[in-house]
């Protein structure tokens, strides 16, 4: 296309879930309790490992960053879906989406990162347990948390330093509830090759590489729990790494299958489906995990509640 009939899309239209209002007064209230129940449990999750001594651990450590991660990234998509629901204003600011973009790519990526990360430490801890506490030093649990932040900012700014690079004609509609990368790439009137192949590299590794780590982790474990003489020990190590095997099940669950199951509709209604089960459900699900299957946990959050009433 010839680009001197281009013209500058200063915003986008984002359609959303549902383009009637009754639904959309369901969306919000739904959308809302889902958000304040994300943002309330992955905080006192936070609270409770910041404030008990009993959970300054790796694992611990790893799974605050964790929670504080799923805050964000729900809070990337969901306050925007439900102002935009509450003031009927569908338009987004060109600026304001890419920015969106960034952040969302980037709590995403770092979500993935660190599940590979705390695969790794129940790896260390019921693998190598003689080896833990040199492994897995504080310093060592800080290198890795920030190394996951690079990789994940790397991921995120790639991908949108190339969304800018894109031109975009005359549509301007979003047939979603936020600024996804893939419905941005094919509104674009140019042709998104770098785009398209920086997706395929960086996807392959966030969703084939990490989960192979993950999968070949947990073999690991299994392997040497089983071995494990006493069943009391073999369940103490099961509880360990039951909900963390839980959250990657449920996330890679979310995030893959409803792109890959086959559905009727439309793919956009496929990618809405996909987006709000592993940006939005998962994140709220995941305090639930962590803490009905976690002995400890739930005791660290009735001293914390405890202290508060």
């Amino acid at each position: 296309m010839d680009r001197g009939n281009q013209t500058r899309v200063s915003e986008f239209l984002l359609l959303g879930l549902s383009q009637h209002l009754e639904q959309q007064l369901i969306l919000f209230g739904l959308f809302l309790a889902i958000y304040l129940v994300t943002v309330v449990g992955n905080l006192l999750i936070i609270l409770a490992i910041c404030s008990d001594s009993h959970l300054h651990t790796p694992m611990y450590f790893f799974l605050a960053n964790f929670s504080f991660t799923d805050v964000c990234l729900s809070s990337t998509t969901v306050p925007k879906m439900l102002f935009n629901i509450q003031t009927q204003i569908q338009t987004i600011p060109y600026g304001e989406c890419l920015t969106q973009i960034f952040f969302f790519l980037w709590f995403i990526g770092l979500d993935v990162f660190l599940l590979g990360v705390m695969a790794y430490d129940r790896l260390v801890a019921i693998c190598h347990p003689l080896h833990y506490t040199i492994c897995m030093s504080p310093q060592r649990c800080f290198l890795l948390v920030a190394g996951s932040l690079v990789l994940a900012h790397l991921y995120s700014l790639t991908h949108t330093l190339l969304l800018i690079q894109l031109h975009f004609c005359d549509s301007n509609t979003i047939s979603h509830f936020f600024c996804e990368l893939l419905p941005l790439m094919k509104l674009s009137c140019s042709q998104p090759y770098a785009n398209q192949y920086v997706l395929m590299y960086w996807g392959g590794a966030l969703t084939i590489l990490i989960p192979l780590m993950i999968l070949v982790s947990y073999v690991r474990i299994m392997t040497t729990i089983l071995r494990v003489p006493s069943v009391k020990g073999k369940c103490k190590a099961f509880s360990t790494c039951g909900s963390h095997l839980t959250a990657v099940c449920l996330f890679y669950v979310a995030a893959i299958g409803a792109y890959f199951i086959p559905f009727e509709a439309d793919s956009a209604a496929k990618d809405r489906l996909a987006a709000v089960m592993y940006a939005v459900v998962t994140p709220m699900l995941n305090p639930f995990i962590y803490s009905l299957r976690n002995k400890d946990m739930k005791e660290a959050l009735g001293r914390l509640l405890t202290r508060r009433s």
